[in-house]
């Protein structure tokens, strides 16, 4: 009776320890600096992509809590086309959502964006709505990044 006890605490134990490691391999591994590839954006039903290949040249990076973005233009000459911010994020299964801290416009600070993760080898999928009222903002969005290798 005593072995049987043991035994069904030592498969309890194993299958607890099972769970976490599936968990673990669920979770999306975000971190680090990805290139945006392209940017769609549907509103009002009218679809819109950029490619980012040629004039304008965007990334994204993540830590353990924290995301920001730098855009600029690859054009020598404009000195203008400077676009960044960043802020918080939680991360919960592919379910992904932004606090954004620090913006040139204020419209758009202190507000959370929910999006959805999928990763494809080094490709990062982000799809989600914007809505910003005071800005007059409401789309949706699907940007797909490359993983910068270290």
């Amino acid at each position: 009776m005593r072995n049987i006890l043991m035994l069904l605490v030592v498969l309890f134990l194993f299958s607890c320890a099972n769970k976490d490691r599936n968990k673990k391999d669920l979770a999306l591994n975000i971190q680090g600096t990805w290139q945006l590839l392209s940017a769609t954006t549907i509103e009002n039903g009218n679809s819109q992509t950029t490619a980012y290949s040629g004039k304008v040249k965007m990334i994204k990076l993540f830590n353990n809590t924290h995301f920001a973005f730098l855009k600029h233009s690859l054009d020598q000459k404009d000195s203008a086309g400077f676009d960044a911010g960043g802020g918080t994020f939680v991360l919960n299964g592919d379910d992904y959502t932004e606090h954004l801290e620090y913006y040139k416009d204020k419209n758009w600070e202190d507000k959370h964006f929910n999006f959805k993760l999928t990763i494809h080898n080094d490709t990062l999928i982000q799809k989600g709505v914007e809505k910003v009222e005071k800005a007059g903002v409401d789309r949706v969005i699907i940007e797909k990044y490359i993983k910068i290798k270290q």
